[in-house]
């Protein structure tokens, strides 16, 4: 049986490749290039999803031992505080429109997800408090169904959680440093198939890969806080990079190759691999500095952070020996570049006590994306974008509080021509955007 003509200009089998199983890890979170920069996710509480995540220098709750353990020092020291929220995600279909043919365009599937974070802070000790916290720091998901993007990314889902314990101690009445241990645990799958151009001629053949793999890695963060003065607040924490070494199963097959018209080459073979498969990529560092000035019923919070995103260069999957086959070896095995910049993002943060029991918190933030014009793929069409937050926190009584928060990033459309560079896309990404909604219930006891 004959197969149809593939539309003019297939994608090179090299960037066939960019289907990658990349960004980091997987395994009970979310999103695909939302919140952040890249598949960083920085809203993990109640408050930090109200304000953007400018929740460092006055953070005052359990989820202190997230975002600022040092502040934790500054919790009543008589209690136990904690707080578990549930995170819904919801990621709206994003259209991409071709500059050289309508049957390349398509549109991703809504993704939705929902989380549930949990933190929680000791009673001092000799100037020490211990905590707790279970986060979401990154994490991807894409599904593209259409014919040319899912020969990149027919279903890319990578999924991070982290167990994060932290020790803070409290150096003065105004001084206070912290230190933690990062444990991520990551599992991803990518799937994609469709048809590259394999030779001159052009020679034409189908493609598809399934990989699955998962990782256990460890890393550290840092934390100081400083209140200089009564009405000022000042932090700085530091999250490590971690490296994520998954290892799984992968299923690779290239079909025979053929003409534009169906007829057999036999000369390219068809290929085929089962084995053992892995890819390494990070959880990039992170560098926060915020700044807290609290007058009279408000508190205004600046936060500014930087996510060393140039961590990640290339990737590069591995197998227990190199693909001989040369369209497995040139689609799945040969090492992709990706060459990421670090990253800057802007926080300004609003804590507004509108009675003894009601507060409302309000975040905007301007964030940048790290992928250059001649990398950006369809598992992850990134670009720069704003965040607008907004949220309502109601102290119950002397040990209880409940609040939602809700916040929406829009994302700027990008456009990308990689045909001078070898690359795959010449088009435009249009309704790259998130919405975050958190419940939660917070305590002391």
């Amino acid at each position: 049986m004959k197969k149809n003509a593939p539309p003019p200009r297939e994608y090179p089998f090299r960037q066939s490749l960019s289907l990658f199983i990349a960004p980091p890890l997987t395994v009970l979170i979310l999103t695909g290039q939302a919140l952040a920069s890249g598949y960083r996710v920085p809203e993990q509480s109640l408050n930090s999803v109200a304000t953007a995540s400018a929740s460092i220098a006055a953070v005052d709750g359990a989820d202190s031992a997230y975002f600022n353990p040092a502040a934790m020092s500054w919790l009543d020291k008589e209690r136990w505080h904690g707080e578990a929220d549930l995170l819904y995600i919801n990621l709206p279909h994003i259209t991409y429109t071709d500059h050289t043919s309508p049957a390349r365009n398509g549109s991703s599937k809504t993704e939705e997800f929902l989380l549930p974070a949990v933190h929680t802070v000791s009673p001092e000790f000799n100037g020490m408090r211990f905590g707790f916290s279970l986060a979401y720091p990154a994490g991807l998901s894409k599904r593209w169904p259409a014919p040319f993007p899912k020969t990149f990314s027919e279903d890319f889902t990578l999924r991070v959680i982290e167990a994060n314990p932290s020790l803070s101690y409290k150096l003065s009445d105004t001084l206070a440093i912290a230190g933690g241990l990062r444990l991520l645990k990551a599992s991803g799958k990518v799937q994609s198939n469709g048809t590259i151009i394999a030779g001159p001629g052009p020679v034409y053949s189908t493609i598809s890969r399934t990989m699955e793999g998962d990782a256990v890695a460890f890393g550290y963060n840092l934390a100081a806080s400083w209140h200089p003065a009564p009405s000022l607040a000042l932090a700085a924490t530091y999250r490590s990079k971690v490296d994520l070494d998954l290892d799984g199963d992968a299923a690779l097959s290239s079909s025979t190759g053929f003409l534009g018209n169906g007829t057999p080459v036999l000369a390219l073979p068809a290929g085929s691999y089962s084995g053992p498969g892995g890819v390494s990529a990070p959880v990039p560092a992170v560098l926060t500095l915020g700044a807290a000035w609290i007058f009279g019923a408000s508190t205004l919070e600046f936060a500014w952070d930087r996510t060393f995103w140039d961590a990640y260069q290339q990737l590069d999957f591995t197998y227990p020996s190199p693909q001989t086959h040369p369209v497995l070896a040139a689609a799945f095995d040969n090492p992709l570049p990706k060459r990421w910049a670090k990253t800057d993002a802007f926080r300004l943060g609003l804590a507004q006590r509108l009675s003894e029991a009601l507060t409302l918190r309000l975040g905007f933030a301007i964030d940048g994306n790290p992928v250059p014009d001649d990398t950006l793929g369809f598992e992850l069409p990134d670009a720069d974008g704003r965040t607008y937050a907004g949220g309502l926190r109601y102290r119950v009584n002397d040990r209880l509080d409940a609040g939602f928060a809700y916040l929406y990033t829009d994302k700027k459309t990008r456009s990308v021509d990689q045909t001078a560079t070898g690359g795959s896309l010449n088009g435009t990404f249009t309704g790259t955007a998130a919405h975050m909604l958190a419940l939660g219930l917070s305590g002391r006891f």
